[in-house]
């Protein structure tokens, strides 16, 4: 929930008279006041500052308060922007026309101050609601592109990241290197030992990426016990090396199950590119999937790099 130290309030109004009369009736809610003596200068920070709320005369020389809210509307914004518009107009016609042009509300002039601070508080539950509703949606959204299992990115967010990291490898001549790992004989462990040890350990090799891996790569899991590493900015051989860490490390990890210890290996084919014309993702995990059968083939717990290992164009 927004505390009350956290509202921005922009009031744009010509009159010295009603600015000063509006920052009186709000000094006791803790608001972040700023203030703009036209609709011009109302706009320009309203783009600068963001403010939650917004307090706008209708009639100023420049702009007009509808003309304001049009314009405030008219921006993209990720937040909500709660607008009380300011008038003296009491006609019915009138007021529809304030609210149709963007605002939430309306006072009239003079106002009560009681009302004023009713009103701002209908605004602040509103903005409150909208950054909730926000809050639940980024949530929602990273839980669509997380693995449940191992808590890491799935493929639908791995795919996304890698496709904009050939783009701009292409766009500024860095390398990108994509490796699958393939859990060996992952049936057998669920087989042998129940599927909440196949998941322990699935849970294990994830961990190891993570805690392998530098931040500024990526790893994720494709689904079943296969798994994508991204490298950005690194050779073939800086790709074997890391590939190497993380093989070995998970090679020494022991897991105990309600049936006894069980150690795992895995396998790992990697394919990159190099050039100034991104290739498509699926040809370079197809590539990077070449490898890894090359890698099962010569007896697994190994890593195959793609020949040649960088495709350029």
């Amino acid at each position: 929930m927004i505390k009350s130290e956290q509202i921005k309030l922009l009031v744009v109004d010509d009159s010295a008279l009603y600015r000063k009369l509006v920052e009186h009736s709000v000094s006791r809610e803790h608001f972040t006041l700023f203030f703009a003596e036209n609709g011009r200068r109302g706009l320009e920070l309203y783009q600068q500052e963001q403010p939650d709320l917004v307090i706008t005369d209708w009639t100023m020389p420049d702009l007009s308060g509808p003309e304001l809210c049009q314009n405030i509307r008219g921006l993209q914004r990720s937040s909500y922007c709660y607008v009380v518009l300011l008038t003296s107009h009491t006609e019915k016609e009138q007021v529809v026309a304030g609210l149709a042009a963007g605002a939430d509300d309306y006072l009239t002039k003079p106002f009560h101050e009681g009302e004023l601070l009713a009103r701002l508080g209908v605004g602040r539950r509103i903005i409150q609601l909208h950054r909730q509703v926000e809050a639940k949606n980024r949530q929602l959204e990273e839980l669509a592109l997380t693995d449940a299992l191992t808590g890491l990115p799935n493929r639908r967010a791995i795919e996304q990241w890698a496709v904009r990291e050939l783009n701009g490898a292409a766009r500024h001549g860095y390398p990108v290197c994509l490796a699958i790992a393939d859990l060996d004989h992952f049936k057998k462990v669920n087989d042998n030992y129940g599927h909440d040890s196949g998941d322990l350990i699935l849970r294990g090799f994830a961990d190891v990426l993570r805690t392998s891996m530098r931040k500024s790569n990526l790893c994720g899991r494709l689904g079943g016990e296969e798994f994508l590493l991204v490298f950005t900015h690194a050779s073939p051989q800086d790709v074997l090396v890391a590939i190497e860490r993380v093989r070995s490390e998970f090679e020494k990890r022991e897991f105990v199950t309600p049936k006894g210890v069980v150690k795992a290996t895995a396998s790992f084919g990697a394919a990159g590119f190099q050039g100034s014309v991104a290739p498509d993702f699926n040809e370079i995990l197809s590539r990077a999937d070449t490898a890894l059968y090359s890698a099962k083939n010569k007896g697994r717990n190994r890593v195959e790099i793609a020949e040649p290992a960088l495709i350029s164009s």
